[in-house]
């Protein structure tokens, strides 16, 4: 089947839903956690055949890592599916509403946006949290993995499919493209007035094709080159902590600190036990001569070091003069994910919120808070690092449109 009939078909699911009541959406949201559980020894099944393709490839072991289900995993995804289903449904919210001098009533109400189509690499868990997120949303999901991932989401689509129709919802809610080649997801970029958006989730290079050829509108998510900064004024214990936490809870992420920039007023003080820490940790620190005259260990840090999104136990680490300096240094190389400020004062913390650019900004804390279920926020679709419609964690009202409602009594212009 083609993308473009896949997309017609969603278009169909999606006015279903869009009247869906929320009783409904989750039942079959319970329904579909309840139907990955029953039907795990088949999704293990799939998911060991991708395994060993990718074994057979060469596929590293972080990659190989990601791209695993057990029992535990499955049993994980559902339970996010049931968590979701506790969530507020945004669908109907108003945003606004008053009346007006002449009298009508005037609302505006959130909305699904229809077709949401979701483009993403490796981990089989995104084929289903996207899933729910768009159901609960009351938008039909057009999902393309990695070929990679292709026998697993396959296993999981078809559960979900069956779970979605068994509760009353078209099954159409939930497809997946072909991942066999690159031409669904060229079609799926140039599916304009059938998909009404379109959200890359993976490395730099995946974001950046989408948003330069998709005809589609694209939420762009994820890059994250992420700084922390040690300010004058900062608490070492405190500063070491954070640092550490934001750079070796979990590599991977797009929330992981990839850079650390030191006040040079506390460089001769924290500098030492930071680069102990890191050297304990396993983290290869890429810094400029003046962090390199602290450690032999210190590898020398090109521009292109300050630049990258390393995703791995590296991190480049800089001496600044002034806030002033490390803003402007978060402005050259950041990519407006997160950054963190540790300081005790409040001036400068004050002064670094206002003048750093980032979908969000922590102050004495870890940049690895970025996250919708860290927020509060429950399940979220990605991180947004754009600036139109929505910034930061996605989670269900993001995930939403709206339309004005104007309610009169015969009146007219």
């Amino acid at each position: 089947m083609s993308v473009t009939e896949q997309a017609r078909r969603a278009r169909d699911a999606a006015a279903e839903l869009a009247v869906a009541t929320r009783t409904v959406k989750d039942a079959a949201l319970v329904a579909m956690a309840d139907a990955l559980v029953s039907r795990t020894p088949e999704i293990l099944t799939a998911n060991e055949t991708d395994l060993a393709a990718g074994r057979e490839a060469g596929l590293s072991a972080a990659v190989l890592d990601r791209l695993a289900l057990d029992a535990g995993r499955v049993a994980g995804i559902a339970d996010a599916l049931r968590e979701m289903a506790a969530l507020p449904d945004p669908v109907g919210e108003v945003v606004r509403g008053s009346t007006l001098p002449n009298g009508l009533e005037l609302r505006q109400i959130r909305v699904p946006f229809g077709v949401v189509g979701i483009i993403y690499e490796a981990r089989p868990n995104v084929t289903v949290d996207a899933a729910g997120i768009c159901l609960k949303s009351g938008n039909a999901a057009l999902l393309r993995g990695s070929s990679s991932a292709a026998h697993s989401n396959a296993a999981l689509v078809a559960v979900l499919r069956d779970a979605v129709a068994g509760a009353g919802l078209p099954a159409d809610a939930v497809q997946l493209l072909d991942a066999s080649s690159r031409d669904s997801v060229k079609e799926l970029m140039r599916a304009r007035g059938l998909v009404d958006v379109l959200i890359p989730r993976g490395g730099a290079s995946l974001i950046r094709t989408v948003v330069e050829e998709s005809t589609v509108p694209v939420i762009e998510t994820g890059v994250g080159n992420c700084h922390v900064y040690v300010d004058a004024a900062a608490d070492l214990a405190k500063a070491v902590a954070v640092t550490l936490n934001a750079k070796t809870q979990r590599l991977s992420t797009c929330n992981t600190a990839e850079s650390l920039l030191v006040h040079a007023g506390i460089a001769d003080a924290f500098l030492p036990p930071v680069l102990a820490a890191f050297a304990e940790a396993g983290v290869t620190v890429h810094g400029s001569p003046e962090v390199a005259a602290h450690s032999a260990a210190v590898v020398p840090a090109t521009e292109e070091d300050y630049a990258t999104e390393y995703l791995s136990a590296d991190i480049s680490v800089a001496v600044v003069d002034s806030l002033d300096a490390a803003v402007a240094h978060i402005r050259r190389f950041g990519t407006g994910h997160t950054e963190a400020i540790v300081t005790d004062s409040a001036s400068a913390a004050r002064d670094f919120v206002a003048r750093v650019d980032a979908a969000a900004v922590m102050v004495n804390a870890s940049t690895r808070f970025t996250d919708g279920g860290e927020f509060g926020f429950g399940a979220e679709i990605g991180i947004s690092t754009q600036k139109l419609h929505a910034r930061g964690p996605m989670g269900l009202p993001e995930l939403t449109s709206t339309k004005y409602v104007v309610t009169g009594d015969g009146h007219v212009r």
